[in-house]
Formats: structure tokens, C-alpha cells, sequence
């Protein structure tokens, strides 16, 4: 299915529901929207408002990730990657709730079990980075990770919350490295909020140093007399020694950040919305937040004039 109106070229969005839903569950108020919905359920009415905006602000082409279980092959390789141990109960309650609210709303719905959201938005950008007709490709998100996905002004990051566009020379004043080199970054310096640690000594300045000549580990002098860097680096011989005293565990770290881009997605034209179905009714009444019926009519009407 194409355009109504066949206009070409398109922006496609790409929403991290994940995010989305902890965005709203931990800043959001207890009541979403007008609605009489008790707290347990607010984040998910917040992230049905919110993509309902999207809509209603013009994204005809959109899809949704999300983390339908917390876990994937990433804990097979490491055993201390992230897991739902310690998440707030009434979030995790929520995933199977906003999965069932975006089905209702008729977004294109991506929950992952052996991979992430984080990988079924990378595989999705690439998709669509390879369709002619796409002239954009917005990542909604602000996960460090999805940087790797940033090409240039065509597939660039979009804090919603921010409302700030990261495009491939905002990924390079972040990090001081291209996208190429993020999954590098972080197998250097780390990343907390999946769990794995990085190695000891580099951190964000000295990475970004290093990997903005070399781009990559592979491409990294064994001898450190033999870094060109500008300006120099202070610890250069110490850093070069826990490369290669840690060097599997940099590319285990670098394959852990590494998103996957073969997750079936479909193609572009699978992601357009044609509209809310049926049942959104009946799930907007489960929620108490009735407005959502309404809220999705109007997106459908502006978006038809």
C-alpha cells in the first residue's frame, strides 16, 4: 500500500516503544490525556497519545519496536547483559498491554524475543535507507546504540523528548566518532545501561580519540609509539596494554553493541497506517481512556484533508 495521496519522497519513523514506554511511565504524570486511568496503566495511554500525535502531525510510514521480553541472544554471550532483575513490576506488567494498544491503533508492530527493539529498528532503517522513494528515515530514541544507524542527514535520531535531531555530525560532536565507529566506542568504554563494563582505563575521551584516527580495533596500532593522534594521548602505552591483555573481551563487548540489521520487518509499504482498527474501542475502554477513539479519528481525517 502506497500514500493516499501517492506523494513521493516519504519520511519513514521508526518509534523505540521500549524507550517510549519507560519515557512515559517514569516522566509522565499518574493521569494521561484526560483520561480517568488509574497510574499502573498511564504510561501505556501516554505512549498511545504520543504515537497518536505522530500520526496526527503527518508520519504516514511507521513502526514500532519493542522489548517483548527483556532478554535475548546478547545474554547467551554475556552473562551479566541485561535482564528485567530489578525492573519496576508495573512497568514490565505494561509491555504486553502497549503491544496490544499499537495492534489496535494499527501501527506496524515489531515486539522481538530472540533479538531487541534496538535491532528491528536498525534492521528497518536499513530497509528503508535503501528505498529510493524514503527522503527520510527518522529513529525515535535517544539510545546511544542507534547511533551506528545514523547515515549522513538521511537516517538520523530524533529525541522526542529533547526535541532534538542527531544526525550523523551530531553522532560525531556526542561521541567524537562516525557512526561506523560507535559499536567500537562502546566495546572500549562500556555500556551501563546493557551491562557490560568496558575496559578499564578508556573512557569516553581516549576512545574518541583513538577511534576517530583508526575507526576501528582491528585498525589500532599494537604499538602505541606508533598512534598518530593529534595532540597525543596522556596513558597511551597503559590503554594499548588493556587492549591486548582484554582484546576478546573488546570484540565481545563491540559484538554486544552491534545491532542486527537482517530482523524481518517487511518493507516500506507494510509500515504505512491506514487507520485505527476495530478493536481499538474496546481496548481504549479496558484502559478507561475512551478519548483514544477520538484522538485516532481526528489523526485519520487531518491526515485524509
Amino acid at each position: 500500500m502506497v500514500d493516499d495521496c501517492g506523494e513521493y519522497p516519504m519520511i519513514v519513523h521508526l518509534v523505540d516503544g521500549t524507550y517510549e514506554l519507560f519515557r512515559q511511565h517514569y516522566g509522565q504524570a499518574s493521569f494521561r490525556g484526560g483520561s480517568t486511568a488509574a497510574s499502573p496503566v498511564a504510561a501505556t495511554i501516554g505512549v498511545l497519545n504520543s504515537t497518536i500525535a505522530l500520526l496526527a502531525s503527518g508520519a504516514t510510514h511507521i513502526g514500532v519496536a519493542t522489548d517483548h521480553v527483556v532478554e535475548s541472544f546478547r545474554n547467551d554471550l554475556y552473562d551479566g547483559y541485561k535482564t528485567g532483575e530489578g525492573l519496576d513490576e508495573e512497568i514490565l506488567v505494561q509491555f504486553p498491554l502497549v503491544e496490544a494498544g499499537l495492534r489496535a491503533l494499527g501501527v506496524t508492530l515489531w515486539p522481538m524475543v530472540e533479538y531487541e527493539a534496538d535491532d528491528a529498528l536498525a534492521s528497518a532503517a536499513a530497509v528503508a535507507e535503501a528505498d529510493p522513494r524514503v527522503e527520510q528515515v527518522r529513529i525515535l530514541t535517544a539510545d546511544k546504540d542507534l547511533g551506528q544507524c545514523v547515515r549522513g542527514t538521511r537516517v538520523v535520531q530524533y529525541d522526542r523528548r529533547k526535541d532534538e535531531v542527531v544526525d550523523e555530525a551530531g553522532v560525531i560532536a556526542k561521541f567524537g566518532v562516525p557512526p561506523r565507529s560507535i559499536p567500537d566506542y562502546l566495546g572500549l568504554v562500556g555500556d551501563t545501561a546493557d551491562g557490560f563494563p568496558g575496559l578499564a582505563g578508556w573512557g569516553a575521551k581516549s576512545a574518541g580519540a583513538v577511534l576517530a584516527r583508526y575507526g576501528h580495533l582491528e585498525s589500532i596500532p599494537a604499538d602505541p609509539a606508533h598512534w598518530d593522534i593529534p595532540g597525543g594521548l596522556r596513558g597511551a602505552a597503559k590503554l594499548s596494554s588493556t587492549l591486548r591483555e582484554r582484546w576478546d573481551d573488546a570484540l565481545l563487548f563491540r559484538r554486544l553493541a552491534t545491532t542486527v540489521t537482517s530482523v524481518p520487518v517487511g518493507v516500506v509499504d507494510d509500515w504505512y497506517w491506514a487507520g485505527p482498527t476495530e478493536d481499538l474501542a474496546a481496548f481504549a475502554d479496558r484502559v478507561g481512556a475512551p478519548d483514544l477513539v477520538q484522538r485516532a479519528e481526528r489523526a485519520t481525517t487531518r491526515r485524509l484533508r
